[in-house]
Parts: C-alpha cells; sequence; structure tokens
C-alpha cells in the first residue's frame, strides 16, 4: 500500500511540474514572438533589448489566460506543503505564491490601466525563466530521481539575478496601480452597509508592501541558505 502511494506521488508531482512548466514556456515564447518573428532563434538580451523599444503595450493582453492559469496553478503547491507531498515549508512557498496571486488577479488582472506599463515585460520575463527553470528541475527529478548538475546550478543560481527584478516589478506594479485603486475604490467596501464593515482596498495596497520589506531578506536569505547546503552536497556527491 504505502509503496502504491508512494508511485501516485510520485506521478502526480512529474506531471505537475511538467504541465506547468509547459505553461510557462507557452508564456515565453508568446513574450518574445511579440518582439521578433523569429523569436525560436532569439536569446534573453535580444528579446529584452526589443520588448524595451516595442511591444510591451501588447504583451498582457497576449498572455493574459495563460498567465492566469500558469500562476493559479501554483496555488496547489501551498496545499503541497500542507498534506506533506514535498518538503518545502509554508513559510517560504506561502508568501511567495501569495504575492504573485496578488499580483496576477489583484493588480494586472482587476486594472487594465497598468496592463501596458513596461514593467509587465520584466515581471513576465523574471516569472517565466525562474518557473520554466524551477518545473522543468523538479519535473526531471521526480521522473528519475535526480537531475544533471548543470539543471542544479541553474536552479540554485539564477535567483540571484531573477528573484530581485522579480521582487521589484512586482512592487512597481503595486505602486503604479495605486491611483487607480483609489479612483475607482474596486474592491473596496463602505459604511454604512448590513455587516458593518468596511474595507479600503487602497490602503490594504500599503500594507501588502509593508509585508515586502521583512518578506524579501526572509526568502532571499532561505535561498541563500538552500543554494549553499544543495551545491556542497552535490560537489561531495
Amino acid at each position: 500500500m504505502a509503496g502504491s502511494l508512494s508511485l501516485l506521488r510520485r506521478f502526480y508531482l512529474v506531471a505537475y511540474n511538467w504541465i506547468v512548466f509547459a505553461g510557462w514556456q507557452f508564456i515565453y515564447l508568446i513574450v518574445i514572438s511579440l518582439s521578433s518573428q523569429c523569436f525560436r532563434f532569439q536569446v534573453l538580451f535580444l528579446a529584452l533589448k526589443t520588448l524595451k523599444e516595442s511591444g510591451h503595450e501588447h504583451v498582457y493582453s497576449n498572455i493574459e489566460k495563460p498567465l492566469l492559469l500558469a500562476q493559479s496553478a501554483a496555488f496547489l503547491e501551498i496545499l503541497h506543503g500542507i498534506v506533506g507531498l514535498v518538503r518545502s515549508p509554508i513559510s517560504a512557498t506561502l508568501p511567495q505564491i501569495s504575492s504573485r496571486l496578488y499580483v496576477v488577479w489583484g493588480i494586472l488582472y482587476s486594472f487594465p490601466e497598468v496592463q501596458t506599463h513596461p514593467i509587465v515585460s520584466s515581471l513576465v520575463i523574471s516569472w517565466c525563466i525562474t518557473e520554466i527553470i524551477r518545473y522543468s528541475f523538479f519535473g526531471t527529478k521526480e521522473a528519475f530521481g535526480s537531475t544533471p548538475y548543470w539543471m542544479l546550478w541553474l536552479r540554485y543560481s539564477t535567483f540571484l539575478v531573477l528573484y530581485p527584478t522579480g521582487i521589484a516589478s512586482e512592487i512597481g506594479m503595486i505602486y503604479n496601480a495605486l491611483p487607480y485603486m483609489k479612483e475607482s475604490e474596486l474592491y473596496s467596501i463602505r459604511m454604512p452597509n448590513k455587516w458593518n464593515f468596511s474595507f479600503d482596498y487602497f490602503y490594504f495596497a500599503f500594507v501588502v508592501l509593508a509585508i515586502y520589506v521583512p518578506g524579501i531578506p526572509h526568502l532571499y536569505g532561505y535561498m541563500l541558505a538552500q543554494r549553499k547546503k544543495t551545491l556542497a552536497k552535490s560537489k561531495k556527491a
């Protein structure tokens, strides 16, 4: 029985990681294709260059559905940690996924005014590269029991650059949405009402921004520690 459950767990995690990997890869290819008709032959720095010069206004509208789906699927990772399917601590998984879901649904989806901002491109590219590497790493590890060293190195090294760019982009998107939150009062609840309760989405955004202050060093420090431990262990092996 235990062996069957272990096999089922492994099959599920392999399928989950590769399916979400495919979703993020699809998003990345769409972003690159906006910059060049020959996107298959482009490397990242060319994509960044062309996105900077033209095309950023159309990035979100072209990737909205796959982005919402791929990022929302990450909610399952919180459940994976709660039920013990994976060893990742909830203290690291929950804030990272929650912040991304907030940016995707609470900012990008909710306020069309910010969807054409250039920061969308840096946000999506940072997320895409991070997730393509992460899901392919875990998909390979679950399927074969191990990964090549280059894949391990990418998994535990690219965050050194991509985490700061991704976090900066998230904060930038929230900041740029603040005027539209205040003007539209979207998701805000005013008194009087039958619940005798009020909520201001504009000020809630400041609470979210404040959470980033302790959250950034906590997550970055955790990932640095994981990198040191994992790469040291792989060298000994």
